[in-house]
């Protein structure tokens, strides 16, 4: 049986697309590094629609500092994305935008690193003990 493919999973696809272009080609604010709309999520009754991101700042920033900066430009200017995204959705409701630094990315590079770490003492082990069996 396919899945079902609901209204809202196609207004969020919808959602990030419009978005996307929105923050590329209409925002000109110099402290917005280079965004990324990693994933949509709208509410079933279409109130809010959270929007996670990745970002690319400019250099001798920390990446904590990006983040924050750039949550808070996207999150001051939701109510003119919002407005601008009104026209063009063909919907009754236009969700309140909410955005959210998308931290999988960071979790998976963690999680990488610990398994290699993992793997790295392991061989070693390993090869600790047939050094010690061959004496």
């Amino acid at each position: 049986m396919p899945k079902e493919y609901s209204r809202t999973t196609r207004l969020a696809e919808q959602i990030q697309r419009e978005l996307a272009q929105m923050i590329q080609f209409g925002m000109k604010d110099p402290r917005l590094g280079m965004v990324t709309l990693n994933h949509v999520k709208v509410a079933k009754d279409l109130g809010y629609a959270d929007i996670y991101f990745t970002v690319m700042g400019a250099k001798g920033e920390t990446e904590g500092d990006i983040r924050k900066q750039t949550s808070s430009i996207l999150n001051d200017a939701s109510g003119y994305l919002r407005s601008e995204l009104s026209r063009i959705l063909s919907t009754r409701i236009t969700p309140h935008l909410r955005f959210h630094y998308d931290e999988t990315l960071d979790r998976g590079m963690h999680l990488t690193s610990l398994i290699k770490k993992a793997t790295d003492e392991d061989k070693s082990r390993h090869h600790d003990d047939e050094s010690g069996d061959a004496e």
